[in-house]
């Protein structure tokens, strides 16, 4: 396995890929600048969890213990990748921060090796689908023999796989989603089954959450149980469980009646004090009008046309008429002075509103409930995006007036709050002391903790969910606003970690469908074909499971031909015009045969051992440590 990066994605997929897989890692990471040749070779050795002596072999590359190897260069040239092996890899990784890069490394090591399972991370998802399209379709070219073997393309975003956890953490209770065939799957949080054995609602049970969340009885603090079986689940009276739902999601309609373009709606245009100033002049001159019918006579439109011209002074002085004709010119012009001012105010109003359409909304005056959001970058647009589909009010908190999701609040007209969190106002702006979470997603890590300190000296009840870079540290900020806080929700997350799992399964050849955290661990989906696992083959859905390592969750039943390669594509366009084919609700008769498709929840090392078998037979692999499943 080759990866070729230089941040705490790379180091963590590189973990992932020797601990959990046991594969042999080859890492591509840049000079290390005017630092000396040494330090760059410990740096590069820190990524991979090794130190060694061993890193002073050869000018550019170094030789690490169980066969790992450490290659530094400037640039990702195709020279670089063959020194690097990806000629013979089973698999590359390009996790640069840049998506220029990452392309252009993509289309060099496709043509070295039209075998090599390719994983980039890129940014822009639909860049990312039609260069996988590409890709894919140079390699079948190259040697056609490929279609019936494990090659593929699979483009990710550590940003897209975090940020449903990430805005799910946000509100007590709220759903964990990823998205499957145009489906949404739920993971939900639900109090414990009760005395009396009744199971938890929801397809299946997914995991058993800590003893100490929910004050059970037990001897110290048990941690979270992933993929328990039914023996498990009843006996865990006292303890909560997470459960898998599966609904349609439907993105919130926009309102009716927006002005093109521009995002207003027309009840926005004018306030509600004018439309009712106009409603009233419209309903006088109206009386006018039928009053100067039924005392002069004649045609209804021909008095109406008179109210008019007595309404805009451009009637004769009634001097010589009736003084039933007088009184109702007077009443007349006096409507018509009315009149000035209302039309100034509209057209005050119509102008502010098209103004402030275009700019970022200020908080609500009467806001709360809502969520605090903190960095609008990549994860920060992204996470903004899922608690808008999940029907969250947001607040957005943001130091840069040119970050790269101010218009994407502006486009959803959220309201934004630009200023430096850490200044004194900046939350209260926000209405931080009638919020329901606050969701700090900067890429400091003090940034966070000091806004998440400042939020809880203001309301200590206030739920909070921090962006930590260091899993550790994540940790042990947890424990400690835990403790500080127990009636108050607290989660710290780590992008890199929950991002991590799904890069390096799909380095393995599985097109991963998403990552659900269940508190510091981390359950997988993943769609396999059955043919290739005798796990699962010519067996039962009771009997292909295991506990505590994976289970069958859905039976994808569309056609071979019909099937989406990727079961999470969508939502449109890339979903747009298909019907789902995938059955949740299976019985634990189903029997799994050759030609099925199915989705998996298995834990990290679960999914490793579904892969082991294929990795053995398939090409050399390294060799299992000692203990390891």
């Amino acid at each position: 396995m080759v990866v070729c990066g230089d941040d705490a994605l790379a180091r963590r997929l590189a973990g992932e890929l020797r601990e959990v897989y046991g594969e042999r890692v080859t890492l591509v990471v840049p000079p290390a600048g005017g630092r000396s040749p040494q330090t760059g070779r410990e740096r590069a050795g820190a990524l991979l969890g090794r130190f060694s002596a061993a890193l002073g072999r050869g000018p550019g590359a170094a030789q690490v213990p169980d066969g790992d190897r450490v290659v530094e260069a400037a640039e990702l040239t195709e020279e670089v990748l063959a020194e690097a092996g990806v000629a013979d890899a089973g698999a590359l990784a390009l996790v640069n921060d840049d998506d220029e890069t990452n392309i252009r490394a993509a289309l060099a090591a496709r043509r070295l090796n039209p075998r090599l399972r390719l994983v980039i991370r890129l940014y822009n998802r639909k860049l990312g689908q039609h260069l996988a399209e590409l890709l894919d379709q140079a390699a079948l070219l190259a040697d056609p023999d490929l279609a019936t073997r494990d090659v593929s393309t699979t483009v990710l975003s550590d940003a897209d796989t975090a940020a449903p956890a990430l805005a799910a953490a946000a509100v007590a209770g709220t759903r964990k989603v990823l998205q499957a065939d145009g489906l949404l799957l739920q993971a939900v949080e639900q109090q414990a089954p009760a005395q009396d054995g009744a199971p938890p609602e929801g397809l299946c049970t997914l995991a058993l959450l800590s003893t100490n969340r929910t004050g059970a009885g037990g001897n110290g603090d048990e941690g979270p149980l992933l993929l328990p079986d039914d023996a498990a689940v009843a006996a865990a009276a006292g303890r909560g469980t997470v459960v898998l739902q599966a609904v349609r999601h439907h993105a919130p309609p926009l309102a009716p009646g927006r002005l093109a373009g521009r995002g207003a709606p027309l009840r926005e245009l004018f306030s509600r004090r004018l439309r009712w100033a106009l409603a009233g002049l419209l309903t006088a001159v109206l009386g006018l009008a039928v009053a100067s019918w039924a005392t002069a006579g004649g045609n209804p439109l021909h008095a109406t046309y008179l109210t008019l011209l007595d309404l805009f002074a451009l009637n004769d002085p009634a001097t010589e008429g009736p003084h039933s004709r007088q009184v109702l010119q007077l009443l007349a012009a006096l409507a018509g002075l009315l009149l000035l001012p209302v039309l100034l105010a509209a057209a005050l109003e119509a102008f502010g509103t098209f103004r402030t359409a275009a700019a970022l909304r200020r908080p609500p005056r009467g806001l709360s409930g809502h969520v605090v959001l903190l960095g609008l970058g990549k994860i920060g647009s992204r996470v903004l995006t899922r608690l808008r589909e999940l029907g969250i009010p947001v607040v957005c908190v943001e130091e840069d007036p040119e970050a790269r999701g101010i218009p994407h609040a502006r486009r959803l007209r959220v309201p934004v709050v630009l200023g430096d969190v850490t200044e004194e106002g900046v939350l209260e702006a926000a209405k931080i002391h009638r919020a329901h979470a606050l969701l700090a997603l900067t890429s400091v890590d003090t940034t966070n903790l000091e806004a998440a300190l400042y939020a809880r000296s203001v309301k200590p009840d206030l739920g909070v969910v921090l962006r930590l870079y260091d899993d550790d540290f994540a940790l042990a900020v947890f424990r400690t606003l835990r403790a500080a806080h127990p009636g108050a929700n607290t989660r710290s997350r780590s992008v890199t970690t929950l991002a991590a799992p799904a890069f390096a399964g799909a380095m393995m050849g599985r097109r991963i469908l998403g990552a659900i955290p269940v508190e510091r661990k981390v359950l997988l989906f993943a769609a396999l074909d059955v043919a290739e696992h005798p796990e699962l083959r010519d067996r039962t859905v009771a009997e292909a499971f295991r506990p505590g390592a994976w289970r069958v969750v859905a039976l994808d039943t569309s056609a071979p031909a019909q099937r989406l390669p990727d079961l999470s594509a969508g939502p449109p366009p890339y979903g747009q015009g298909h019907t789902s084919g995938l059955v949740w609700d299976l019985h634990p008769g189903q029997v799994l045969t050759a030609e099925d498709r199915v989705v998996v929840a298995a834990t990290r090392r679960g999914l490793a051992r579904l892969l082991g078998r294929r990795r053995e037979a398939g090409r050399v692999g390294a060799p299992r440590r000692a203990g390891q499943e």
